[in-house]
């Protein structure tokens, strides 16, 4: 198939990718001239594994092209995906400025072939509609179906994600739609639900507000643990282990961060909310993901005592998770900040994350060139996103370079028993 994707994001450029890859040929187009260059040059402006080869490949088999000239793209496609950012806004809504300047521009670049176009970032219930009607607007005799297509890609495994899914959600009333949409899919999997529009788009929000609710929940039961003496890594296997409730997402830590939990399950209670309707556990949920990184701070405080200004913290990990260089909502940013306002110094590493911290926190602290560097001289080690390097670190190198043998283990990496044996103070989540 031929398609255009607009939008070279982490959704649009992956999506746009990996559908090449199946051997459609496939237009990414993007406003900015020295991102398409870049990418012309095979170049990647985020961290994606296995995403640059696919992009490489790709082009080189003339499968894969970048442009600016969203007019042309449409006009060479039967399918047009709209991946642009729908980032929040100041009320918690999603802000959809950009989804709509794309629909005015699809509409005056539609000629009078039939096309599909695709919503796939993650939209308010209802956008798809909105979308159809701005592009009709433009160009009443534009023969196009509005469909909706929600991503469900995690960022560190959206490559592996785009060829593994779960499921493929298609929201349509149109018959050829789907037929178009199916074909496009299938390679992927058998696994493809097809429903109405508003309900496809329902199902991305309920399925990032279902995920985030089950990381609140088991830290919020880590909390109660650390009051009685529990260990929450014993609690979630052995509520895993039933059926009803499965093991993933049970992992007690820091909170969710990243550029869709935050954002959508704020989108999902303001679209509660505008409808009358008070959304009490979700907003429940986004409160204890607020509190959950001020634990670290706690679990300091507990350790060294109210006092602790001229302390030196060693800060592991800066992106939200591993295999990202996201720090969009990073607990880590929010634990910086706090050690700081506190009077502490900061030393932090992260395999990737560091130029984007570097972006927002400048020089108010220290940047490690590696994990040993980083741990010098520090009076704690606060471990914050478990990258693979982090998980097997010796403890007696870690000792070594400490001041004092002090782990706050914000991921539950480490066992709490083999670490007092070898020496420390150490403190979990919930441990």
């Amino acid at each position: 198939m031929k398609l255009a994707v607009v939008g070279t994001g982490y959704v649009g450029l992956v999506s746009g990718t990996c559908f090449a890859e199946l051997g459609n040929t496939v237009i990414c187009v993007d406003k900015i001239d020295e991102k398409v260059e870049m990418l012309k040059r095979g170049e990647i402006p985020i961290y994606e594994p296995g995403l640059k080869e696919l992009v490489v490949s790709n082009q080189e088999k003339g499968r894969l092209t970048f442009s600016t000239d969203l007019s042309a793209a449409v006009a060479a496609s039967d399918i047009i995906l709209i991946a642009v950012g729908t980032p929040a806004a100041e009320d918690g809504s999603a802000n959809m400025s950009y989804v709509y300047a794309v629909a005015e521009e699809v509409g005056e670049a539609l000629d009078s072939n039939y096309k599909v176009v695709v919503n796939k970032s993650t939209v308010p219930v209802g956008t798809a509609e909105k979308v159809e009607e701005i592009i009709k607007e433009k160009n009443g005799k534009a023969q196009v179906d509005v469909c909706s297509v929600p991503e469900f890609l995690r960022e560190g495994s959206a490559v592996k994600d785009t060829f593994n899914p779960d499921r493929i959600v298609i929201g349509t009333s149109s018959k050829k739609a789907e037929e178009m949409l199916v074909a496009l899919h299938k390679p992927l999997t058998e696994e493809i639900v097809v429903t109405d529009v508003r309900s496809s788009e329902m199902i991305k929000y309920a399925s990032n507000a279902f995920l985030a609710t089950k990381i609140s929940f088991i830290n919020e039961i880590a909390n109660i643990c650390d009051a009685y003496g529990a260990d929450v890594k014993a609690v979630a296997r052995g509520m895993g282990l039933d059926n009803r409730i499965g093991p993933k997402f049970l992992n007690a830590g820091l909170g969710y961060g990243g550029s869709c939990f935050p954002k959508d399950t704020k989108a999902i209670i303001h679209l509660a909310q505008s409808a009358g309707y008070t959304p009490e556990l979700l907003q429940a949920v986004e409160g204890v993901n607020e509190r959950q990184s001020s634990r670290i701070i706690e679990h300091v405080k507990g350790i060294f005592g109210t006092e602790l200004s001229g302390l030196k913290a060693c800060v592991l990990g800066l992106a939200f998770k591993p295999e990202t260089d996201d720090i969009r909502d990073a607990p880590a940013l929010k634990i910086i900040n706090q050690l700081l306002e506190m009077g502490m110094a900061v030393q932090a590493y992260d395999p990737i994350a560091m130029e984007n911290t570097k972006k927002v926190l400048g020089d108010r602290i220290e940047y490690g060139a590696n994990v040993e560097e980083t741990l010098e001289g520090a009076d704690v080690m606060i471990l914050v996103t478990e990258w693979d390097e982090f998980v097997t670190l010796d403890p007696e190198m870690i000792k070594n370079k400490l001041n004092r043998a002090i782990v706050v283990d914000g991921r539950n990496v480490y066992e709490p028993k083999a670490m007092r044996e070898a020496g420390f103070i150490y403190h979990g989540i919930g441990r």
